[in-house]
């Protein structure tokens, strides 16, 4: 009489994953996180961009509501134009009292400086007839890996 043992039988077939396989398995798994990664690290990019983008528009909005706020003055507005790197000053402070249109104006050219970066620059332009145009600019390209820190421009045309 013949005894069966367990029950199993280890001959031809083999059972189980093979190192190949868990290690091809990994690597599938690895590119998928390395995919990933980049895929927030370029959402961070955009956000960012986005954020100085809202910011330039809140900042151009608000000289114009300025501008509106006091029409016969309009023209003096012309003299918040700055170009890059001559805004030094970062720790903008809101004036109180008799406020005039040249202590608004250094106040919107530091806030200007201060959120879009030492690059911002910002160009406004008053014709006779009312008509206003507003342009800031500022280094964001972050996107682009072969010029980073060109600039990007938003501007605004309105008339008062």
């Amino acid at each position: 009489m013949k005894s069966r043992a367990s029950g199993r039988r280890f001959g031809g077939r083999q059972a189980g994953f093979s190192l190949i396989e868990v290690m091809i398995a990994i690597l599938v798994l690895g590119l998928g996180l390395l995919g990933y990664a980049m895929l927030q690290t370029m959402s961070l990019r955009f956000t960012q961009s986005a954020n100085y983008r809202t910011q330039a528009t809140n900042l151009a909005y608000d000289l114009l509501d300025q501008m509106r706020a006091n029409r016969f003055r309009a023209d003096q507005y012309t003299a918040a134009s700055f170009a890059p790197g001559t805004i030094n000053n970062t720790a903008c402070s809101r004036p109180t009292g008799s406020v005039t249109v040249a202590d608004n104006i250094a106040r919107w050219q530091c806030q200007v400086a201060r959120v879009l970066g030492p690059s911002a620059s910002a160009g406004v332009v008053y014709a006779n007839g009312g008509d206003v145009t507003i342009t800031i600019s500022w280094g964001d390209q972050r996107w682009d890996q072969v010029a980073p820190d060109a600039t990007t421009a938003f501007v605004v045309r309105s008339r008062l």
